[in-house]
């Protein structure tokens, strides 16, 4: 779901011509930077949750709560299109804050107290990081690791990488790094939403410690876990075999 800080701001799957790259470290490094938007791109990502936990924890206002994180996001979205750059990161923000304004019209639905309805902001994110381990834990367990299709990707075959053993070893090695923060997060953040939910804990102390973790556990983590990758990347030089050009 990123290098130990990138700045490029492509997506992901941008294509890469093979001849710049002869490694798969070289490939790995290139294509993670780019779904990375660097400090910007953090702070992007981090900012909705911040005023939304904010603007609850004082006003105790949901819809208040809900309209502020989405302008603050708006805003970030106008000044990105006004300066003709990468959109990705804030269109991410504004995706996130609807599926957490979808559960909490869920919960209102249900009967929810506005408790329960602010908590259930923070559970989509909970979902998506126990969905995002399962994921690359199972396609490392099956021997398929996410991480080589980005291999895949620049040269041409998207699995060929499969054929060569200690790619397969490396892309395992990697992928099991990107799947520790999205465990870590659910570790430390489940546990939490239930104790608030079931009365364990008070809700407002729960919202607040769910906000500090969601932004405290989202880009730091991550780049303590690519950190991690970058250092796995600069030990080896694993050669790209691109794909054969068709007779």
């Amino acid at each position: 779901m990123t290098a130990a800080e990138g700045t490029g701001s492509e997506e992901m799957g941008s294509e890469h011509p093979a001849a710049t790259v002869d490694t798969v470290e070289a490939v790995v490094r290139a294509q993670i930077s780019r779904a990375l938007g660097g400090r910007r791109g953090m702070v992007e990502a981090a900012v909705p949750t911040l005023v939304f936990t904010i603007v609850w924890l004082t006003t105790k206002e949901l819809r208040y709560a809900l309209v502020a994180s989405v302008t603050i996001a708006v805003v970030m979205l106008g000044v990105r299109l006004a300066q003709r750059s990468t959109v990705q990161f804030c269109l991410n923000a504004l995706f996130g804050i609807g599926i957490g304004w979808l559960f909490v019209t869920i919960s209102a639905r249900q009967g929810g107290s506005a408790d329960d309805q602010a908590l259930a902001y923070f559970l989509p994110g909970i979902i998506y990081n126990a969905g995002y381990t399962l994921v690359l834990s199972l396609t490392c367990l099956v021997g398929w690791p996410l991480v080589g299709f980005m291999v895949g990707s620049v040269t041409g075959d998207p699995t060929a990488w499969h054929r060569d053993r200690q790619v397969v070893r490396l892309c395992s090695r990697l992928t099991w790094l990107l799947a520790v923060p999205c465990l870590l997060r659910v570790l430390a953040q489940a546990p939490i939403w239930f104790a608030g939910r079931s009365g364990a804990m008070d809700p407002d102390r729960a919202v607040a410690l769910l906000g500090i973790l969601k932004i405290a556990m989202g880009w730091p983590l991550q780049l303590a876990a690519l950190a991690a990758m970058a250092w796995v990347l600069t030990r080896n030089k694993t050669p790209v075999q691109p794909a054969a050009e068709p007779a």
